[in-house]
C-alpha cells in the first residue's frame, strides 16, 4: 500500500500582488491533500498580505516580517517544516493540480532522497545529470518548482549559507558532490508546473553572478586553477555568443 507521506511546501514572497494568488491557488487545489503549506512574507509593502490572508484559514503557517533576504526566508520556511519531504515553490510559480501526487508516488517507488521534475518555462526542462556541477559554472536543475527532497537529508547537508547570491547552488554541490546523495529526475512528459522569467536570480548580474559561483566552487574545495579557468571561459563566451547572434541577424 502506498505510504501517504506528509509535503512540506514553503512559499517566499515580497511584493508579489500580481502572482501570488495563482501560486497560492496551485497548492490548495492539489488533488493530493497530506500538505503542509508555508508562506513567509519578507514584510510586503503591496497587496500580497492581503491575498494570503483571503486564504489563510487554509495555509498551515503565514509569517510576515524582515528578513536578511531570499536563503534567510528560506531557512525560515524549513525550519517550520514538519514534513517528510520539503519542497519549493516561489511566489510567480505554480504547480500543476497533479504535481504533489507524482513526487509522493516517485518517493515511495524508488529508494531516492531527492527529485528534480519536469517543469515548463519557454520550454519544457527536463534531466537531471549530476555531473554537470563538476564542469559547469551553472547547476542545471529544474528550478524551486520542480525541487524536492527528504527534510531529514537537507537538515544534515543544512540551511542555505545567506552569504551567498546562489545558496541553493552551494547546497547543491554539498548535496551531490559532498554527500552524494541519491536522485533522479520524472519522465519528461511529467511535467509538475510553471516558473516565470523575472524572479530572483534574474535580477543578478552576469559577473556578479559568476563571482558568486567561483567563491561557492573555491569554498567547496574545488582545484582553483579549474575553477579560474572555468570563470575566464564564460566570461569570454557571453560576448562571443553575442556577436554570432547579431552575425546572424545581417
Amino acid at each position: 500500500m502506498e505510504e501517504i507521506k506528509l509535503i512540506s511546501i514553503i512559499t517566499v514572497v515580497k511584493n508579489a500582488e500580481s502572482t501570488i494568488e495563482k501560486c497560492i491557488k496551485s497548492v490548495l487545489n492539489q488533488n493530493y491533500k497530506n500538505i503542509q503549506y508555508i508562506i513567509i512574507d519578507g514584510n510586503s509593502s503591496d497587496k500580497t498580505m492581503s491575498t494570503i490572508n483571503k486564504y489563510k484559514d487554509k495555509i498551515s503557517v503565514v509569517l510576515s516580517e524582515n528578513d536578511k533576504g531570499i536563503w534567510d526566508a528560506m531557512n525560515k520556511g524549513i525550519k517550520l517544516a514538519k514534513g517528510e519531504i520539503i519542497g519549493f515553490l516561489n511566489s510567480d510559480d505554480y504547480y500543476y493540480e497533479n504535481s504533489l501526487q507524482t513526487v509522493n508516488d516517485y518517493f515511495n517507488k524508488y529508494d531516492i532522497d531527492f527529485l528534480f521534475g519536469t517543469v515548463k518555462k519557454y520550454k519544457v526542462m527536463h534531466g537531471f545529470n549530476p555531473d554537470i556541477i563538476k564542469w559547469s559554472f551553472g547547476f542545471y536543475t529544474s528550478h524551486s518548482v520542480g525541487f524536492f527532497i527528504k527534510a531529514e537529508k537537507h537538515r544534515k547537508i543544512g540551511l542555505y549559507n545567506i552569504k551567498y547570491l546562489s545558496a541553493d547552488l552551494d547546497f547543491f554541490y554539498k548535496m551531490i558532490i559532498q554527500h552524494k546523495l541519491k536522485g533522479i529526475a520524472t519522465k519528461k512528459e511529467e511535467v509538475l508546473g510553471e516558473f516565470r522569467q523575472g524572479g530572483f536570480s534574474s535580477k543578478i548580474n552576469y559577473v556578479d553572478h559568476l563571482r558568486d559561483l567561483n567563491k561557492i566552487r573555491i569554498d567547496n574545495n574545488q582545484n582553483k586553477f579549474f575553477v579560474l579557468l572555468l570563470y575566464f571561459f564564460k566570461i569570454l563566451k557571453k560576448p562571443i555568443k553575442f556577436l554570432r547572434a547579431y552575425k546572424n541577424k545581417l
